[in-house]
């Protein structure tokens, strides 16, 4: 076993050896704390600048890419701490301030591992132990505070509601506008780990197909509940490095985004726009409805996700799809589509709080000026869109929220302004074959993210 003080000399002497030895998994336990700890700090400094709302996702594959040394391993572990603090962030802190401690990211991590691990003190001074990439040690006031919660349940009779239950406190009107008396439950299953789907590309297999050869891969894929071409796996695995990935086979996408995709019932042969495209994920899905046989222009305002459908759409065997960078959603280049789709999918921004299971992040980083925001863009945006659609023609909206304000409020205004354009029933991920007006999809009741989708049909001149 490599001491702290050799490790730590051979690592000035030959730098690159360092690089094999973390390959090896010879990270110590403590140095994945420190590692946590060091990344809520990166998380904490870009959230207190204006402006600077970075994804948690997008800034830990920013810090393992710049430390490639950190074997895979070590990677889940670390980022199982961040998103556990981040999961559980309003009872950690809450927690913190009954003892008066100031929160901080050694502090979070700390009551992480105390609250959400059940470790005992003896444990936690193996973690902070001042070693060789490890915290320092624990300090008095520190000890103090493991000394008087060990043990203790995370949850606290005095908690406020939004505490306990993982919320901010200031949307408590908005969410139980909207979930009622099913708000416990409805917040316990979005502060829940997301599962991993994926969906068939069907140009290129089958759903058989890619589950016989996700069983060889060594995890348990079954049929996902709903969305037809959908597969969800028991056990998660590299799904990048497989073959079958590499080969088209299929794609990462939630089931419920699946779901929205089949809203527009696109067809063989139709001219189709996908609005608010960003990666892709529903235009593939489109592409592949379609048969490969038509048109979709793609089209968003942010370059960086506009780009990484290209090697995607390369990957699927797709060839119907156009891209398309717009300025705004005025952008003059539309002028020309007006009146031409069959259909026009419009995945518009939004809050985003569909999507808590895997992005927990943003419950801070979202404002009640970002929600004013965004529904004034999505106003502009629908809009917009309704121009390019065809007589008899499908507008389909759609967000990631559970809000009202960003949903059936929008539809509602949409109607109201645009009296060309009917709300068409849409079908319900059920058993019993029923319609509602619209798709509203919560992990509580169909174990997907949170999703809505309006099917407006345009009437015929």
């Amino acid at each position: 076993m490599v001491t702290s003080s050799l490790l730590f000399l051979r690592i000035l002497v030959f730098p690159r050896e360092a690089v094999q030895l973390f390959k090896l998994d010879l990270m110590k336990h403590g140095a994945r704390v420190a590692a946590a700890i060091e990344l809520l700090g990166e998380l904490d400094g870009l959230w207190q600048q204006e402006g600077r709302r970075s994804p948690a996702d997008v800034v830990l594959a920013r810090y393992y890419r710049q430390r490639r040394f950190i074997g895979s391993k070590d990677r889940r572990e670390i980022s199982r701490q961040v998103y556990g603090v981040l999961r559980h962030e309003a009872q950690l802190e809450w927690w913190l301030k009954r003892s008066r401690r100031v929160r901080s990211p050694r502090g979070m991590v700390l009551g992480g591992l105390v609250f959400l691990d059940s470790l005992s003190l003896l444990e936690l001074g193996g973690l902070f132990n001042g070693d060789l990439y490890c915290p320092d040690h624990l300090s008095v006031e520190e000890t103090e505070w493991v000394q008087a919660n060990v043990e203790q349940p995370l949850l606290h009779s005095d908690m406020p509601e939004s505490v306990e239950l993982n919320y901010p406190g200031w949307m408590e009107p908005m969410l139980q506008e909207v979930l009622g008396d099913q708000l416990a439950v409805a917040m316990a299953a979005l502060n829940a780990e997301a599962s991993v789907d994926l969906r068939v590309n069907t140009l290129k297999s089958t759903r058989q197909q890619v589950m016989a050869s996700l069983r060889k891969e060594g995890v348990e894929p079954v049929p996902t509940p709903f969305a037809a071409d959908g597969v969800r796996l028991k056990k998660r695995g590299a799904l990048t490095a497989m073959q079958a990935f590499r080969d088209g086979w299929f794609e990462i996408q939630d089931e419920g985004s699946q779901l929205v995709a089949e809203l527009v019932k696109a067809r063989p042969g139709e001219t189709g726009i996908d609005f608010c495209a960003g990666a892709g994920g529903k235009t593939l899905a489109l592409s592949a409805r379609m048969e490969n046989r038509g048109r979709i222009l793609a089209c968003d305002v942010a370059a960086a996700r506009l780009k990484q459908m290209t090697p995607r759409l390369g990957r699927a065997g797709v060839s119907i799809v156009k891209t398309r960078l717009l300025k705004s959603e005025r952008d003059s280049y539309l002028e020309q589509h007006v009146t031409s789709a069959d259909w026009v999918l419009l995945d518009v921004p939004c809050s985003g709080t569909g999507l808590w299971r895997r992005s927990p992040d943003l419950k801070r980083r979202t404002s009640q000026r970002d929600i004013d925001t965004v529904t004034e863009q999505q106003r502009q945006i629908a809009d917009s869109a309704a121009r390019l659609v065809k007589p008899g023609g499908r507008l389909v909206y759609a967000t990631c929220s559970i809000l009202r304000q960003e949903n059936e409020d929008q539809v509602d205004r949409f109607l109201a302004t645009h009296p060309e354009f009917s709300a068409q029933p849409v079908s319900l991920p059920t058993a019993k074959d029923e319609t509602a007006p619209y798709l509203k999809l919560f992990p509580h009741q169909h174990e997907t993210d949170g999703f809505f989708g309006a099917v407006l049909v345009k009437g015929v001149e």
